[in-house]
């Protein structure tokens, strides 16, 4: 059954230590949270939070390059916040101007893939729009996926559709990959990501696909107003309407 999680990058400028998000996302409908960050708080820290506020991990972004440097180091630290999957959350556009770039990258995360695995965490990658660059007739997502062995894909739909793509064709497309999703709208015309409800995503529409596609998690993000928790209010608004 799908679970809600909300990723903290949303809320990433607020004030408050990160232990006190936690206990303000719990009084929310969401189950779970995806870390994108510890903050300074400690591992035994978020873990007391975690479980106060009735939450769990549902995942975490990490950078490809500390995935690689200490990977057992990264395992351990979100395995002990009951986290078992990570997504690299961002490539650079250098990675996606060529199919040698794209599978060069796929490779590097397969290689990643291993090395966590080995360790009990699976690896995700996340995408925002560069990864919809046209190469050779298709998306650069291709040639990443293909050669990305052992890598799910976390879809973002915002993103997905504000590169020109139907975000619902992506999902159903890549389904058998993808075990996280990222609910995030889009101004189709301006070609960027917005406030959920504020865009052309047919948010109803995306909750029935994601729950007929049996995704493990359903993480709400935004990238407006990190600075304030009317974008976490706002967040369950959109629960509490469409789901």
């Amino acid at each position: 059954m799908t679970q809600l999680g909300f990723q903290l990058y949303s809320l990433h400028a607020v004030d408050d230590p990160l232990p006190a998000v936690l206990e303000r996302v719990g009084e929310t409908p969401f189950d779970g949270v995806e870390f994108a960050g510890l903050g300074d708080a400690s591992v035994d820290e978020l873990d007391a939070a975690l479980d106060a506020a009735g939450l769990d991990a549902a995942g975490a972004h990490v950078g490809l390059d500390a995935l690689e440097a200490d990977p057992a180091g990264v395992a351990r630290t979100y395995r002990d916040l009951g986290c078992e999957a990570v997504a690299v959350p961002w490539l650079d556009p250098e990675h996606f101007a060529s199919v040698d770039a794209a599978t060069a990258a796929g490779e590097r995360l397969a290689a990643a893939a291993d090395d966590l695995a080995a360790h009990g965490v699976d690896l995700h990658y996340h995408n925002h729009d560069q990864e919809f660059t046209d190469l050779d007739g298709g998306p650069a997502i291709d040639a990443l996926l293909d050669a990305a062995d052992g890598v799910g894909y976390q879809v973002d739909l915002g993103w997905a559709g504000a590169a020109g793509y139907d975000p619902l064709a992506v999902l159903d497309r890549y389904a058998d990959r993808v075990d996280l999703v990222h609910l995030k709208d889009y101004d189709a015309a301006a070609g960027e990501t917005v406030e959920v409800g504020a865009g052309d995503l047919d948010v109803a529409a995306a909750v029935d696909a994601v729950r007929e596609a049996d995704v493990d998690w359903l993480v709400y993000e935004a990238e407006d107003r990190p600075d304030s928790y009317a974008t976490l209010d706002a967040a369950a608004g959109v629960v509490d309407a469409d789901w």
